[in-house]
């Protein structure tokens, strides 16, 4: 009898595991999508199984990784959202995560810049919407990235539903053209957050965009870009709290 219990609660205790295994948020599953210049980007999907809410694609920030949403990703999951967090050609390394396609696209002679990642985030656009069949997507992006965003939200109109930019700026220009002419003719709810002092370096990007919009400072100095949601960082609760009612509006 004993032997029989002890069995049944094996048994029990292999099903809840699988079931877990489903559903939990920390599950990731690494990815690789095909982009230009025949690059192989690297992803970490973080992918629930059944949710209603648009896909969200997390972009990093200057000599980071997909690493820099360890935390976040899971965070959001729990939200119901469903993310993508790839390697910028641009970038480095982060929370013990290398970034691959940085070191891929040293090995093949590519330009590693800000502007050159550009082509990284629209094929993880189209790697969403081909291979997993989304629809509705929320970009986030972080430094360099959060400038990026602006440029996709005005090239994917149709499939961008939502942007959140932490720290954006005018690092670069695009076809000669700064990111508040891009910010202009983005038609999606907007958020923006950065650390305080950073504010004169997207207020006119903030104060070009014509749909829906929200920006949030910190009390204290804050952080650059989206490490602001980390747990170890002061403040981030305050920070969450914001880019959760931004995102509740989905």
């Amino acid at each position: 009898m004993i032997q029989k219990l002890l069995i049944l609660s094996l048994l029990l205790l292999a099903l809840l595991s699988c079931n877990q295994s489903k559903t939990q948020p920390n599950d990731f599953e690494s990815i690789q999508i095909s982009g230009e210049n025949d690059i192989s980007i690297r992803g970490d999907l973080y992918q629930l199984e059944k949710t209603s809410k648009p896909f969200v694609l997390l972009f990093h920030q200057a000599g980071y990784s997909r690493g820099e949403y360890r935390e976040t990703a899971p965070w959001l999951n729990k939200m119901g959202f469903s993310c993508l967090a790839i390697d910028q050609r641009s970038g480095n390394a982060v929370n013990g995560v290398e970034n691959e396609t940085y070191k891929q696209a040293k090995s093949m002679g590519l330009d590693t810049d800000y502007v050159s990642a550009l082509p990284d985030l629209r094929s993880a656009i189209e790697y969403v919407q081909n291979e997993l069949g989304q629809k509705e997507i929320i970009l986030v992006g972080s430094s360099y990235s959060a400038a990026l965003v602006f440029i996709l939200a005005t090239e994917y109109p149709d499939k961008v539903k939502g942007l959140a930019a932490f720290s954006p700026g005018e690092y670069f220009k695009y076809n000669g053209k700064k990111m508040t002419s891009y910010a202009a003719n983005v038609s999606c709810p907007v958020f923006i957050t950065s650390a305080a002092k950073e504010k004169k370096h997207w207020e006119e990007i903030y104060d070009a965009l014509k749909s829906e919009k929200n920006y949030f400072l910190p009390d204290s100095n804050g952080f650059h870009g989206s490490q602001a949601l980390w747990s170890k960082n002061k403040g981030y609760k305050a920070y969450r709290k914001v880019f959760k009612e931004f995102l509740d509006q989905y």
